[in-house]
């Protein structure tokens, strides 16, 4: 008998919300919150009671019982640094969710708000693959200035879903393989994936590696300070900068890959070579995790929602197609990722980790 979850992935202004047998979506909905609604809480964690009603009163709209789920799988937060996994969430999870022990993000009410529903049924929550996966290798961590190690927040969730749908395609495990992975989305990251864990990222939260449409990616150091100590921009309007006016906003108002292939269309020469160094870039941070894996790559993999442009993919596949064959699995279906978590554990086929 399948078993049926109840799955949650809050956003800035919407919650996402998955029912899922099994690893089969029977039935979806983005739940969207208007700025006047939001704006009523002081923070985010207020947020909870808002949001926790909504999902409930969808459920019941939808003629859907609550007691119904065998288990429940919320969006990771920004917990501490954590080897990827799927987590129980516990006390430890939810306290560390509620202070924001790396800081606050909508996506840190998806463990929390997991937790209460299940709660309430006599169920089991989990988080899977937060932005906190933390697997790095320790020459990784080095960065050339000790005051600013590397980290690692990025898309391990949808990176190690490609990964893992991948190695079930060729019949392998994904422990068993070594493989590049790249997610072109609003941000960028590009991981190297050897023997199930992420050794080497390119953090897209950090700015690391190629440009994106809403982040300026690596930047000139010796450039980046003198902009900083110049008096024209206060620290916060350069974290802006950096990590939302920053790629394709910064150099043609838009963060939309269409509208940017569209103005290259039409003969914007700016967008086509903006557009062409985004691909460069990428497939520059591919070549160099490549070496990481030593040169011995099974697979790379594209994915994120610009991996639906063929125009993109197949100019990214020319230039790094010689490295590794190359696999491309378009979008970013969280929730199916969250599902599959949490259907491990209850499956048996993993542990659930313990969060500490």
């Amino acid at each position: 008998m399948a078993l049926k979850s109840l799955i949650i992935n809050p956003g800035s202004t919407s919650t996402k919300v998955g029912i899922f047998e099994d690893e089969t979506c029977v039935m979806d909905e983005t739940l969207r919150h208007s700025t006047e609604e939001i704006s009523q809480y002081p923070s985010i964690i207020a947020q909870k009671d808002f949001r926790k009603n909504i999902i409930l009163d969808f459920l019941k709209n939808s003629n859907i019982d609550v007691n119904s789920f065998d288990f429940i799988v919320g969006r990771g937060g920004l917990l501490k640094p954590i080897p990827g996994g799927t987590y129980e969430v516990t006390d430890a999870v939810i306290k560390d969710l509620e202070i924001g022990v790396q800081g606050q993000h909508a996506s840190n009410l998806g463990g929390i708000l997991a937790k209460e529903i299940a709660d309430g049924i006599g169920k089991k929550a989990f988080i899977v693959d937060p932005v906190v996966v933390d697997e790095l290798c320790d020459v990784a961590r080095i960065s050339g200035m000790p005051e600013c190690p590397r980290t690692s927040i990025f898309h391990p969730l949808n990176q190690k879903a490609v990964a893992r749908r991948y190695a079930k395609s060729v019949g392998k495990k994904y422990e068993d393989l070594r493989l590049v992975v790249a997610h072109l989305g609003g941000g960028v990251s590009v991981g190297a994936h050897e023997y199930g864990k992420i050794i080497d990222v390119y953090s897209a939260f950090e700015g690391d590696g190629a440009l994106s449409p809403e982040r300026c990616g690596g930047l000139p150091t010796g450039k980046l300070i003198r902009l900083c100590y110049s008096g024209k921009y206060s620290e916060a309007e350069m974290l802006k900068k950096a990590t939302g006016q920053g790629g394709f906003n910064a150099y043609l108002g838009t963060n939309d890959a269409r509208e940017v292939m569209k103005r290259m269309d039409e003969g914007d020469e700016q967008a086509k070579i903006v557009m062409e160094a985004f691909i460069f870039q990428v497939c520059k941070d591919i070549g160099a995790e490549s070496t990481v894996l030593k040169g011995d790559v099974d697979q790379i993999i594209i994915t994120g929602g610009i991996a639906y442009n063929e125009r993109v993919t197949k100019a990214m596949i020319e230039r790094v197609g010689k490295i590794a064959p190359v696999t491309v699995y378009p979008g970013e279906d969280e929730l199916l990722a969250l599902a599959q978590g949490g259907l491990r554990v209850m499956n048996g086929e993993e542990e659930a980790k313990v969060y500490a």
